[in-house]
């Protein structure tokens, strides 16, 4: 039974209505990297970045599933073997397309972080400065996101998982944030077959064993096709 090894970023998202980092006009637009995606940002000026990340919780929130996270449920409940997403993307799509095996290494929207113990609670839809932790009741609750400059998360199991997989695929990713890009090159010493599923060429697409150009509605729904029907 095959292992297989998913890899999403936000171009899976951007048909949900889900904004990438190059959208004009979209959340990330309006703001620096730096002032919102780092704990530099954070800690000048937390009123913006909370507002910020409110502001994208709330979208996510809305955010219906789109045929690429379906099929790839699909895969998980459908493929006699092992189906692991791990997702660069903070919002919830792939649950709510009903995949239950996902690791999101930069953290989620759903969650809170308390930046001084570490606990963990379900953030509420619009969090506020200063709000104190449920657990050891300090003011220092943050987003649950990494941000630039921080470790990802699950990263251990990451790696694991990649060197045991005998497909690893790339789904909507740039391929220039690491450590994520790496992980086909991870993947591929380990031997495995990989795939990259994209609107445009990543940056990294020359490593990959097979590419499908096109809308992740319209070429994962294919690919995962032909996986259940080989």
């Amino acid at each position: 039974m095959p292992k297989i090894v998913i890899l999403t970023g936000a171009g899976i998202s951007a048909e949900s209505g889900l904004g990438t980092f190059r959208d004009e006009g979209g959340l990330w637009a309006r703001h620096r990297i730096e002032d919102v995606a780092t704990p530099e940002g954070f800690a000048s000026n937390p009123q913006l970045v909370v507002d910020f990340y409110n502001a994208r919780r709330a979208q996510a929130a809305e955010a219906s599933p789109n045929a690429a996270h379906a099929a790839l449920a699909r895969l998980e409940a459908e493929m006699p073997g092992d189906v692991l997403i791990v997702t660069q993307n903070v919002d919830a799509l792939h649950e709510k397309a009903g995949s239950q095996n996902v690791l999101h290494m930069h953290g989620a929207l759903t969650s809170a972080l308390c930046a001084a113990c570490e606990h963990r609670w379900n953030a509420p839809l619009a969090m506020t400065v200063g709000e104190a932790c449920p657990s050891c009741e300090r003011p220092t609750a943050r987003p649950d996101i990494v941000w630039f400059g921080e470790i990802p998360y699950h990263m251990e199991e990451i790696e694991a998982r990649l060197s045991e997989a005998d497909i690893f695929a790339a789904i909507g990713t740039s391929g220039n944030v690491y450590p994520a890009a790496g992980f086909v090159q991870a993947a591929a010493a380990y031997g495995a077959l990989t795939v990259e599923l994209n609107l445009e060429p990543s940056l990294v697409v020359s490593q990959f064993d097979e590419t499908y150009s096109g809308l992740a509605s319209e070429t994962v729904p294919k690919w995962v096709g032909g996986l259940l029907n080989a």
